[in-house]
């Protein structure tokens, strides 16, 4: 199967998780019934970012895998016959949560997941107070669609994360988002960080040779304790072939269910012209398991 069609759900949340699970549900039959065969959705996409503050009540928010959300679009892919990759808060024991993708297989099991293993502590993003870090490694997790890379969010700007992706023989990167601005942030500090959130995945796909799909969320989420503005999430989902290619990008303000060609012989025929993987010297990189080379 050299040609597959992906979307991206590219949306807005509110604390309305049962509105915000229909909301995803209908973007991904609509991608369904545009021809997709894979549909990717966004970080945490059951409610708010709650990751603004640090409340213990929130991990009330999280659930179990299998569970609620994983038993609804499990029925959703076996209905439509679509590969879903979805995101949620794992409870994984009393006091054990991760930040989890799951993929779900087109007859409604569950392929595999993947456990984020960057986290954040930053003003907005305080993910070290409910996430442990991942222990599930980067490892691809194969699909009657292909083998799939799967990371989320700040994931994304680690190289070593796609490399060694790539590395197991991932047919593709998927990154699942939630990054926006601080409402105060001046215009020229949009640009900047905006294209360097691009310009980083861009090049996981160049360096790797494989696709990248990206998905982020949208619209103004308010700081519950009111020490900030909150945070605006500025959307820009995309895809990108393996030279790094734009083949679709949403926009930073709508929700959108961006459908998208994927040619996956591709990854073959650029990997032939730059063997990136082939001319690594492997020999002389032992120092990149040091934190830093004093």
């Amino acid at each position: 199967m050299s040609k597959l069609i992906v979307g991206l759900v590219q949306q807005h949340c509110s604390a309305d998780r049962a509105a915000n699970i229909a909301k995803s549900s209908a973007a991904i039959r609509k991608a369904a019934s545009e021809g997709a065969k894979l549909v990717v959705l966004q970080e945490l996409h059951a409610g708010l970012y709650f990751c603004q503050t640090e409340e213990t009540d929130q991990f009330d928010l999280a659930e179990t895998i299998p569970g609620p959300a994983t038993d609804h679009f499990g029925a959703l892919a076996k209905e439509l016959g679509v590969v879903i990759v979805t995101s949620l808060f794992e409870k994984r024991a009393p006091g054990l949560y991760h930040n989890t993708a799951v993929v779900i297989e087109a007859d409604g099991s569950i392929a595999g997941k993947y456990r984020k293993m960057h986290i954040p502590d930053d003003p907005g993003y305080y993910e070290k107070f409910y996430f442990t870090p991942g222990d599930l490694g980067f490892e691809p997790i194969d699909t009657s669609v292909g083998r799939l890379g799967v990371l989320v969010c700040w994931d994304q700007w680690y190289p070593e994360a796609a490399r060694l992706m790539a590395m197991a023989g991932a047919d593709m990167l998927i990154y699942p988002t939630a990054i926006g601005w601080d409402p105060r942030d001046n215009d020229e500090e949009r640009a900047r960080q905006l294209g360097a959130w691009i310009t980083i995945q861009r090049s996981h796909a160049i360096a790797n040779g494989i696709p990248v799909l990206s998905v982020n969320r949208v619209g103004l989420e308010h700081d519950p304790s009111g020490a900030s503005e909150g945070a605006l999430f500025w959307g820009n989902s995309f895809v990108a072939g393996c030279q790094g290619e734009y083949l679709k990008r949403a926009g930073k303000d709508d929700e959108e269910v961006l459908v998208v060609e994927l040619d996956k012989q591709r990854s073959e025929d650029v990997r032939r012209i730059w063997p990136f993987l082939r001319d690594r010297r492997i020999d002389a990189y032992g120092d990149l398991s040091k934190r830093y080379r004093d």
